[in-house]
C-alpha cells in the first residue's frame, strides 16, 4: 500500500504555513506614529510576531530604533531573536513566575504611553496563560490552581477564558484600560478559538467583554471546580467585572484578525484536493470530547470506503479531553488513539491529528508532540506489542501509546497557532 504519511504531513504543513507571522502580519501594520511604537505581544507566536513587526518598522519604514520598544511574552522554547522588543519565555498551559513578571511589566509599559504613541498589541493562542496578573486578593498559587482545575475539567476554551477574565488585571479589556492614553491601540491577532471571537483570544485584553462575574461563578459550579475561598471572594467582587462595550478604554482601540483557522484549513484542503481526493470539509470550528468526535469521523471514513470513494475528511477547531486517568497526552493524540481503536481491523484509512502550534497537551516543553498519525504500520505495531488502545484511552495515556508505536508527530514550535488540524485519508480497500 502507498505510504500516505508524506501527504498527511504536507497537508498539515500547508495549514501551518498559511498562518505564520512572516506571511500574515506586515500587511496589517500601521504607519509610524508621531511618537513611539510600544509593542506588547503574548502567545505562542508572540516572539515571531514581534520580530516581523521589527522588520517592518526598523527596516521597511526606517524608524529610529529608539522609538520602538516593547515586550513579547511567549511559551518556553518559542522565542526568536529580536532587536528592540524584549522576549520573555513563560509557562503554558500552567502559568509560571516568568509570566507573572512579564504581565506586570506589560501593564507598566501600557500605563506609560503618551498621546503621540502607538500601542501595538500582538496576540496569538497561549496568551491567556502567558500573561498572568491575578486579581487583587488572589495569590499566584491560587491562580495556578484555578488554571489546572480548568484544564482538567473538559471545559471548552471559551468557558475557561470567562473564568480567567474575571480573576485578572490584564484580561477582559483591562490592558486597553491601562493604555488608553495612546493615540491608537491596535491589536492584531492570530485566532486560535472557534468562531474567531476576539474576546476569547488571549482572553480579550484589549476588547470589550460581555461575560460577567455571574457567568464565571456559574462555570465554577458547572464543572465543580475546587477553588480557594479567595477565588470565590474575587468572583463576588464587583471591582473584578471585566470591561464592557462603551467603556472609554476602547475609544481609540482597533482590532483586526490577521489569521484564522478557516484560512489554514482551506490551505490544507487544497493540498488534499490536488492529490486527487474528494474532500469532505467539516469546518474549522469543531468542538467536543475528542474520543466522541473521533467516533463520528470513523463512521464517516468507513462509509466513504464502503462506497468506494477516495475521500479526504478534514476538520479544524479545538477538541477537549475530560481527564479521568493519570496518563499523558492531548486532545489530538486522544482523537488519534480513539481512531486507532475503531479502525484497527481496516486497511486503506490513514489519519493525522495535530495542533498547529506544534504542541498537543504535554507538560509545557518545546519538545512536546504536536499530535499523532495512524496507518497500517500503527495497527501492525499494536498487534506485535500487544497494545490495547482502549486501555490507554481509559488512562488518558495517548502519548505512551504512540511513543510505543513510533507514531508521535514531532514538529517543534511552529511559532503560530490556529487550532487543530485533523485529516483522514480514505482509499478504496
Amino acid at each position: 500500500m502507498t505510504d500516505r504519511r508524506p501527504l498527511l504531513r504536507a497537508i498539515f504543513d500547508a495549514a501551518v504555513a498559511a498562518a505564520h507571522p512572516d506571511v500574515v502580519l506586515s500587511a496589517h501594520l500601521r504607519p509610524a506614529p508621531k511618537g513611539e511604537v510600544i509593542c506588547l505581544a503574548a502567545g505562542k507566536g508572540a516572539a515571531a510576531m514581534a520580530a516581523a513587526a521589527e522588520r517592518h518598522y526598523l527596516d521597511t519604514l526606517g524608524l529610529d530604533p529608539s522609538r520602538l520598544t516593547g515586550i513579547a511574552t511567549t511559551r518556553h522554547g518559542h522565542g526568536v531573536p529580536t532587536r528592540r522588543i524584549r522576549v520573555i519565555e513563560a509557562g503554558h498551559p500552567v502559568p509560571d513566575e516568568a509570566g507573572l513578571k512579564a504581565a506586570d511589566e506589560t501593564l507598566r509599559l501600557a500605563a506609560e504611553v503618551t498621546e503621540d504613541d502607538l500601542l501595538l498589541v500582538l496576540l496569538s493562542g497561549g496568551g491567556s496563560a502567558n500573561w498572568i496578573a491575578p486579581a487583587e486578593g488572589v495569590s499566584f498559587a491560587q491562580k495556578q490552581q484555578v488554571n489546572r482545575a480548568l484544564l482538567r475539567s473538559g471545559a471548552p476554551i471559551g468557558e475557561m477564558n470567562v473564568v480567567r477574565k474575571h480573576l485578572s488585571r490584564i484580561k477582559g479589556g483591562r490592558l486597553a484600560r491601562a493604555g488608553q492614553r495612546a493615540a491608537e491601540i491596535v491589536t492584531l491577532a492570530i485566532s486560535d478559538v472557534p468562531h474567531d471571537d476576539p474576546s476569547a483570544i488571549a482572553s480579550g485584553p484589549t476588547v470589550p467583554d460581555t461575560s460577567t462575574l455571574a457567568d464565571a461563578r456559574a462555570l465554577v459550579a458547572k464543572y465543580n471546580l475546587t477553588v480557594d475561598d479567595a477565588v470565590r471572594r474575587a468572583l463576588d467582587d464587583v471591582r473584578n467585572e471585566s470591561c464592557k462595550p462603551g467603556d472609554p478604554a476602547f475609544a481609540r482601540a482597533q482590532f483586526e484578525m490577521i489569521a484564522k483557522p478557516k484560512a489554514s484549513l482551506d490551505a490544507a484542503i487544497k493540498v488534499a484536493r490536488d492529490a486527487g481526493y474528494e474532500v469532505v470539509g467539516l469546518g474549522a470550528d469543531l468542538e467536543g470530547e475528542a474520543r466522541e468526535v473521533a467516533a463520528d469521523h470513523a463512521r464517516l471514513a468507513l462509509k466513504a470506503q464502503s462506497e468506494g470513494k477516495r475521500t479526504a475528511i478534514l476538520s479544524g477547531g479545538e477538541l477537549t479531553v475530560t481527564v479521568r486517568g493519570n496518563g499523558r497526552g492531548g486532545p489530538n493524540q486522544e482523537y488519534a488513539l480513539a481512531l486507532a481503536d475503531l479502525l484497527k481491523d481496516t486497511s486503506g484509512i490513514v489519519a493525522l491529528a495535530a495542533d498547529t502550534d506544534g504542541a498537543d497537551g504535554g507538560a509545557g516543553s518545546a519538545t512536546d508532540p504536536a499530535g499523532a498519525l495512524i496507518d497500517q504500520t500503527t495497527f501492525a505495531k499494536m498487534k506485535s506489542l500487544g497494545l490495547d488502545p482502549a486501555a490507554y484511552l481509559a488512562n488518558n495515556d495517548a502519548t505512551a501509546f504512540f511513543s510505543a508505536t513510533g507514531d508521535l508527530l514531532l514538529t517543534g514550535p511552529t511559532l503560530t497557532n490556529v487550532n487543530d488540524v485533523r485529516v483522514i485519508l480514505v482509499d478504496p480497500s
